[in-house]
């Protein structure tokens, strides 16, 4: 974990650093000589703004992004507005790079009446070739693109940015190199995600993830918790461990750890009261595991576990590496060891060659599991990845009416089930003042879900005590209990 640097005590006049993060200080320091130029011809500091427009790991890598720009000298702006606009990419469906040109036209148009606006592109999508090559051609007024290895240079491209007069690329095909030691802007001062591991090595059939991101690699458990207990020390009382997989952690150590643990290592660190992870993958659930989550109270009772598909027929071709059977077998084996469990997931409809019958087994998970929540997506074609070509691809209008029908099932199981703890008294983390209710504050369960109570704002970052008084669908009303 970073710790604050003197930039003044850093000579910018020598050649910069080989190491790393040393070499990133450095360029912080030269990109700080350049906002004082700034702030003489504008009478002001240069402001930047990073939009996240992907998952929980982007949103880490966005926290550090933010960092890197404080400490370069940059004030924050909200969302797109600035003189410096970075945009952190999602590649997962196809919509999502539409999105990104989308942005990228809108602000064309503030570029031509303020040619000295700088645009950057990073994280999944950049790693694409011709993503990477349209923006060259199509979009040649962005000034940089990286991708999702070399994130913790930001501050040595910025400055290339900032001093060059060309387009900046620097995307890296692959790397074995984790950067963390650099500063970060979390967006909550009592809750942190703390990167465990990098990459994908499971190649499910529709994702393009393990090409963008990489194969797996694994921070040292030593750094992971060093950071974590850096992050106690700075008032953090919920950490929550992110990886595309986090259920494979430790393999590609030379020393192998279980992620099991490391979890209790990271349960034994004081000042840190709840512990959550995401994602996991069934196919590495151990029982090691689940016999961690029933043991250790920090741990939230709280598991998202994505089924995509309930037909094993579908999960062969999906490339899950598990079935339908061997899912309800593991759902069964983590409520027996914790019936408060809730389990959360992600369902793909329409995946090709996908029947009646198929998904009819999909919706049979569903009632049997009965989750707590359920993310549903249409199947989206992805280019660059094997089930984009398959035959058998299912009409939209099919694909529409299972997403209806099973989006009904999941909310009328998800309403009865979150219910099921109203007139309890759970501990809520308060997160925020209630935007919709005056004098109220809401706040997180341990089973992730929202409780919305009377409260001030000197409650937030707390955990305290709330009865849960009446359950509505996906959230409760409660009060604090003294």
């Amino acid at each position: 974990m970073y710790q604050e640097m003197d930039f003044d005590k850093i000579d910018i006049s020598s050649e910069p650093p080989v190491v790393e993060p040393a070499r990133q200080y450095y360029f912080m320091a030269k990109c700080r000589e350049w906002v004082k130029g700034f702030e003489q011809r504008n009478h002001r500091l240069p402001c930047a703004s990073v939009v996240n427009m992907g998952c929980q790991m982007n949103a880490r890598d966005s926290e550090k992004l933010r960092g890197i720009l404080l400490e370069a000298g940059f004030e924050m702006a909200e969302e797109e507005k600035g003189d410096f606009v970075l945009y952190n990419t999602c590649t997962v469906r196809d919509n999502a790079n539409q999105k990104v040109y989308g942005h990228l036209g809108a602000l064309h148009s503030r570029k031509k009446k303020n040619p000295s606006l700088k645009i950057a592109l990073c994280g999944c999508m950049m790693q694409e070739p011709k993503v990477v090559e349209r923006i060259r051609t199509t979009y040649s007024f962005v000034d940089l693109i990286f991708g999702t290895h070399n994130i913790f240079k930001l501050a040595e491209l910025l400055y290339r940015a900032l001093t060059e007069k060309k387009m900046v690329i620097d995307v890296w095909e692959s790397t074995d190199q984790i950067v963390e030691e650099l500063p970060s802007n979390r967006k909550y001062p009592f809750k942190s995600g703390v990167n465990i591991m990098y990459g994908c090595n499971n190649f499910c059939s529709y994702c393009i993830v393990p090409y963008v991101r990489g194969r797996e690699r694994s921070r040292s458990p030593q750094e992971i918790l060093s950071e974590i207990e850096k992050l106690a020390g700075d008032g953090v009382k919920e950490v929550m461990l992110l990886g595309q997989n986090v259920n494979s952690y430790g393999k590609t150590l030379k020393e192998p750890v279980s992620f099991a643990s490391l979890l209790r290592q990271v349960s034994q660190i004081e000042g840190i009261e709840r512990i959550r992870f995401m994602t996991s993958h069934p196919k590495d659930l151990s029982d090691e595991l689940i016999e961690t989550m029933g043991d250790c109270n920090k741990i939230c009772r709280h598991l998202h576990l994505p089924l995509q598909s309930g037909s094993s027929r579908i999960l062969q071709q999906m490339n899950r590496h598990y079935t339908k059977e061997q899912y309800l077998e593991l759902t069964r084996r983590i409520r027996n060891c914790m019936p408060d469990i809730s389990l959360t997931t992600d369902i793909i409809v329409g995946f090709p060659g996908e029947t009646e019958e198929d998904f009819q087994e999909t919706l049979d998970v569903v009632r049997q599991v009965r989750f707590d929540s359920a993310f549903t997506f249409l199947y989206s074609k992805r280019t660059g990845t094997p089930a984009a070509s398959m035959e058998d691809q299912v009409p939209e209008a099919v694909m529409k009416e299972r997403f209806d029908r099973l989006l009904q099932e999941v909310q009328k199981i998800a309403f009865q089930v979150c219910r099921r703890e109203a007139g309890m008294v759970k501990d809520v983390l308060v997160e925020c003042v209630n935007d919709h209710q005056k004098g109220y504050v809401s706040g997180r369960m341990g089973n992730n879900l929202m409780v919305h109570f009377p409260g001030d704002p000197s409650l937030i970052g707390q955990i305290v005590p709330v009865e849960l008084v009446e359950a509505r669908g996906f959230y409760y009303m409660g009060k604090m209990k003294h």
